[in-house]
């Protein structure tokens, strides 16, 4: 099937191919683009099941293939400071570099289908003209195992004036960041614990990559954060205050999000009560400037502004209307947010 169904294309990023192990017939190739830093076999793919090795060779024979498109509210992915109120297409991929267990996107983390259409850049942007929207959202699968696509696609929908978002779980090695950035408008980065261990164990990711890919991006882009709550996991008080310290430290202006889990995948852990998810906002709240509350069906949507407390952008569902502000600032004590408008 693979060497049937499955071509190497276009120009691979981020591999190598160690001296020590290159033999006539059978070279493994390295793939140096988040932390596992995979030695893949021919004929085999890396922990992410998209990156692989035809014939000795770097190789992504998933690129473009999209698992998903579809225009949503900016507000879902969640960016509550980028443009509030708009429109935004987004599209999803096949493969991750994380194997959480409570995924809710499992089906197209885990798996990989070649059967599905190739997009190139172009059909993208011809896409984004159509629908309308500031631009286009990489989300729903892990976007950054597919850089070499990502990095191609957000070029183009710059240069044609559109805006560039991804929806990631931050694991990256800091060479591919610098590259994937620099077409990058917004982000929203998964923070799922601050706990090492947690990390390693279960999501089999790496903490300190993502904590530095946040600082990265932070500095070059807006950026938001979410942590999925998770009981028993990561929903200590003295955790989520670790997460809210370490946000305030680059940014306390920082969007965060903290959301409710629902039992998805292999975890049949009960849902989280959405009295927790208020109760450790609250305490976030202490050390960030913007604190909301997802999946809660009630909860903190509104911006308020940090300084006099007038509501500037109100929020019912999806649903954003700009009440007291202008060109970022609270119309009435002056308050520069950082709200995209």
């Amino acid at each position: 099937m693979y060497e049937k169904e499955l071509k190497p294309s276009n120009s691979p990023l981020f591999f190598k191919t160690p001296d020590a192990d290159k033999t006539e017939n059978n070279s493994i190739v390295q793939c140096t683009l988040c932390p596992h830093m995979c030695r893949i076999k021919n004929g085999k793919f890396g922990f992410c099941l998209v990156r692989g090795n035809i014939n000795g060779k770097p190789a992504i024979p998933y690129y473009g293939k999209l698992s998903a498109a579809s225009v949503d509210p900016v507000e879902k992915k969640p960016l509550y400071h980028f443009y509030p109120g708009s429109k935004i297409l987004s599209v999803g991929f096949f493969g991750c570099s994380m194997k959480c267990p409570f995924c809710q996107n499992f089906t197209i983390s885990t798996n990989v289908n070649p059967d599905y259409k190739s997009y190139k850049p172009e059909d993208i942007l011809s896409m984004v003209k159509s629908k309308g929207g500031i631009g286009l959202a990489y989300t729903y699968s892990e976007p950054l195992v597919h850089i070499e696509w990502v990095s191609e696609t957000s070029k183009l929908l710059r240069k044609n004036g559109y805006k560039n978002v991804l929806v990631t779980n931050g694991l990256i090695n800091g060479e591919p960041a610098d590259t994937v950035l620099e077409y990058t408008d917004a982000a929203n980065i998964d923070l799922k614990s601050f706990n090492s261990d947690f990390y390693r164990k279960e999501l089999k990711g790496d903490l300190e990559a993502v904590k530095n890919f946040i600082k990265k991006a932070s500095e070059k882009i807006h950026v938001e954060i979410t942590t999925l709550v998770i009981p028993g996991k990561n929903d200590t008080k003295e955790e989520i205050m670790e997460i809210s310290s370490f946000i305030a430290s680059i940014n306390k202006n920082i969007p965060y999000h903290l959301s409710c889990y629902y039992p998805a995948y292999k975890y049949s852990i009960p849902s989280t009560p959405a009295s927790l998810v208020f109760n450790l906002a609250e305490l976030a709240k202490e050390k960030l400037n913007f604190v909301y509350t997802g999946n809660t069906g009630t909860g903190d949507t509104d911006t308020l502004c940090p300084s006099c407390g007038e509501t500037i952008v109100k929020r019912s569902g999806y649903s954003a209307q700009i009440i007291n502000m202008n060109r970022g600032k609270c119309k009435k004590c002056g308050f520069s947010t950082g709200i995209y408008v």
